[in-house]
């Protein structure tokens, strides 16, 4: 009998795989990437807040509350695009940074591309501001000019100050109660008390986004010289501020109905809040991959909905 032939059978071992690029998404689909839509609630948030604290009163308008909306999306949209190019700049943006995709290191989109981006939103979010100018007078333009200049200076210029731990202090103010009070104010051309301590709220959950951004990208932020206070203050401090912001959130309309402002209705957006962030708390206080907290940075922004939605169906109720 014959034996048979092996010579010319290849040497058994291991499956050799074979990786393969990862699909280029579609133009629409890059820029949705880099305007980071899931951020957008955070300044959504507010001005659904400013309509209705505007409206229980009996002073709303819709032009006015239109434009504000749409004046305030450009605003963040040509912050996130200002802050991708300004941090691909200065060189600490990478592939392989945090758990987002990044465009700009992916060569998905140019500096350039960008940097065009980035003006035309700001322009645009002029244009709509020149309607509330001519309603609102001066007060708009100083409250228009100073969100763009934060917007571009976070990450941007000589000394930006997302780089110096002052990032949630801009943040807490600009998503917070400028954004609500200026929205109430084009509305009803006067102001007290109600929206900018209202604002706070949306403003503290804001900031807690932000950390929860700032967590993620801690090693990454650390190795290139981003001082953002998760980095000065490490991961403890972040998480306590984390927890300390959404508890603060949920704390003000307690304030308001104690001062007899509101009604009780506004307190479901107190008792709401913390509940629904158990899931996303868990995750923030025991894990430390980039992957599991990035989801969280989405959770979070789906808590400042359901905190604005509430409190403003409680205003009005």
């Amino acid at each position: 009998m014959s034996r048979p032939n092996t010579e010319s059978r290849p040497a058994a071992g291991p499956a050799r795989v074979v990786s393969h690029p990862p699909p280029i998404p579609s133009p629409l689909v890059v820029w949705l990437y880099a305007a980071r839509v899931r951020t957008l609630p955070a300044s959504v948030a507010p001005v659904v807040m400013g309509i209705a604290l505007a409206a229980g009163d009996g002073m709303a308008h819709a032009a006015a509350a239109l434009a504000a909306l749409l004046g305030a999306l450009l605003i963040q949209i040509g912050t996130n695009f200002a802050n991708d190019y300004s941090d691909f700049a200065n060189g600490v943006d990478h592939v392989r940074a945090g758990g987002r995709r990044r465009v700009l290191p992916e060569g998905l989109v140019t500096p350039k591309q960008m940097l065009s981006a980035t003006v035309l939103s700001f322009s645009l979010a002029v244009l709509v501001g020149l309607f509330l100018v001519a309603r609102g007078g001066w007060p708009i333009v100083v409250v228009g000019l100073a969100s763009i200049l934060a917007g571009i200076l976070y990450t941007g210029g000589h000394a930006p100050y997302g780089y110096r731990g002052l990032g949630e202090v801009f943040v807490l103010l600009f998503f917070g109660p400028v954004a609500v009070a200026g929205t109430y104010y084009v509305q009803a051309l006067t102001l007290d008390w109600r929206p900018i301590l209202a604002g706070l709220g949306p403003g503290f959950i804001s900031v807690a986004i932000l950390a929860v951004n700032n967590l993620r990208d801690i090693d990454n932020d650390r190795a290139q010289g981003k001082r953002t206070l998760a980095v000065m203050l490490g991961r403890r401090f972040a998480r306590v501020e984390i927890v300390a912001s959404i508890a603060l959130a949920a704390a003000l309309p307690l304030a308001f109905v104690l001062a007899g402002a509101a009604g009780p209705a506004i307190l479901a957006a107190g008792l709401v809040l913390p509940a629904a962030a158990i899931p996303t708390l868990r995750i923030v206080l025991t894990r430390d991959d980039a992957t599991a907290l990035d989801g969280c940075v989405a959770s979070a922004g789906r808590l400042l909905v359901l905190y604005a939605a509430l409190f403003s169906v409680g205003w009005l109720a």
